[in-house]
């Protein structure tokens, strides 16, 4: 994830503005004179600060990137067993949902920008590339064994869960629950 530059008041309240538009209503149904109204600026000044509205998402998506990492970091550092770290982004997810209703944001970028050379594309796909590295790194320090198998087979759950988050089927327990069955009959016996 590339370190982003400074903003001014104005660009984080375009930010702010953009990154909720952008989630309750979707990408390509919010214009540029939308997010200035919501945010109090202009689009000259919108312009200015991102050059476009694509480069605006991106910075949208690479903030709400940063927060996401943060979260599920110190959810991992947190603890002091390494098996249970393995599951600690679904723990985090569980938080993270309650304040984030309408599915995964990056799920959301993904399929509504399906050109894999839009910025924003990149940004979504490199959060999902971090969350399979992070859990192949957690699955190897936890001794599990096929690190990799297992790592796949927790993002597909974990990305089930958003997927599946608009509708009242709580499958994020079940995933949780499911996550945490096969971290276990991976790692080695506990002594």
């Amino acid at each position: 994830m590339q370190e982003a530059q400074p903003l001014t008041p104005a660009g984080r309240r375009i930010v702010a503005a953009a990154e909720e538009l952008f989630y309750r209503r979707g990408i390509t149904a919010v214009g540029v004179d939308l997010i200035a109204e919501h945010s109090g600026t202009t689009k000259r000044t919108l312009y200015n600060q991102f050059g476009s509205k694509d480069h605006l998402l991106a910075t949208c998506l690479a903030e709400r990137d940063r927060r996401w990492r943060s979260l599920v970091r110190a959810a991992v550092d947190a603890g002091d067993d390494p098996v249970e770290a393995v599951t600690a982004p679904f723990d985090v997810l569980r938080t993270w949902s309650g304040t984030h209703t309408r599915g995964c944001a990056f799920i959301n970028a993904l399929a509504e920008l399906p050109d894999p050379s839009h910025p924003a594309h990149r940004i979504a796909a490199d959060q999902k590339r971090w969350l399979l590295d992070l859990f192949g790194e957690l699955a190897t320090v936890a001794g599990c064994s096929d690190p990799a198998t297992l790592a796949t087979r927790l993002l597909v759950l974990h990305e089930g869960a958003l997927a599946t988050q608009p509708l009242p089927l709580d499958t994020l327990s079940e995933s949780i629950d499911l996550a945490r069955a096969l971290v276990r009959a991976c790692a080695p016996p506990r002594r």
